[in-house]
């Protein structure tokens, strides 16, 4: 695959790099240039070989991930993979493409390939959908894209809360977040898709968004999409 994005393994754990080696097998667009226990052995390989993404963990002895961001000297694109949330501040703040919290669900593992993808691969150009058709009981139903607060996972269907009205699409969110553009709209948890625009102010693991309303809605914000959604932020 000529266009595939070559990644470097970097993690003093066997364990982890036989987990992530087998994720990286099972995305199409992903092509394995490498797995290393050994940071300063990594970075050599960066200079040697091709590597467009590292995924990174951050304890490691000889040096550790951050220290390793450091001396990369943005040679290639990083995904963070660590056990400690509390190094996510300071992983954004060298532009890591996302942070992902071990155990990593491989769920959670292609929304940051797909994510590298877009930075890596970016496609052309598309105009901007002011709107999008959804499937509801007996119709295809019109949805103004900027009127949309969020959008509510329930089993089978979504219920898309806008700032008029409640629509109940019969579709799943997976679905319908394929057709949102990623710009405005970002996952938040397994059943919540929320839309940039129209967040309030944002608590610990809570969204407030912003209606007009004095109940406004309060969002849950899910464990596996904290790190990504503040990274949003």
């Amino acid at each position: 695959m000529t266009d595939a994005i070559h990644c470097l393994l970097v993690d003093d754990k066997p364990l982890a790099l036989d987990i992530l080696t087998d994720y990286v097998a099972k995305v199409p667009f992903l092509q394995l240039a490498g797995s290393s226990e050994n940071p300063l052995e990594a970075l050599n390989w960066v200079g040697e070989r091709r590597v467009d993404l590292i995924f990174l963990d951050i304890q490691m002895p000889q040096l550790t991930g951050l220290q390793f961001l450091q001396a990369l000297d943005r040679r290639a694109q990083v995904v963070l993979t660590t056990a400690y949330a509390e190094y996510a501040l300071a992983g954004f703040e060298h532009d890591v493409i996302d942070y992902l919290l071990k155990p990593i669900p491989f769920e959670r593992f292609y929304q940051a390939a797909q994510k590298a993808q877009r930075r890596l691969r970016p496609a052309p150009a598309d105009p901007a959908r002011p709107h999008l058709f959804v499937k509801t009981e007996h119709r295809m139903q019109r949805i103004n894209l900027a009127e949309v607060l969020y959008l509510e996972g329930l089993q089978n269907y979504v219920l898309i809360h806008t700032t008029t009205e409640k629509v109940i699409a019969r579709q799943t969110l997976n679905s319908l977040e394929a057709s949102l553009p990623a710009a405005d709209f970002v996952r938040v948890h397994k059943s919540f898709i929320v839309a940039l625009a129209h967040i309030h102010t944002v608590e610990r693991s809570r969204i407030f968004m912003q209606t007009g309303a004095d109940n406004s809605p309060v969002i849950p914000v899910g464990d596996t999409y904290r790190s990504a959604f503040y990274g949003r932020l």
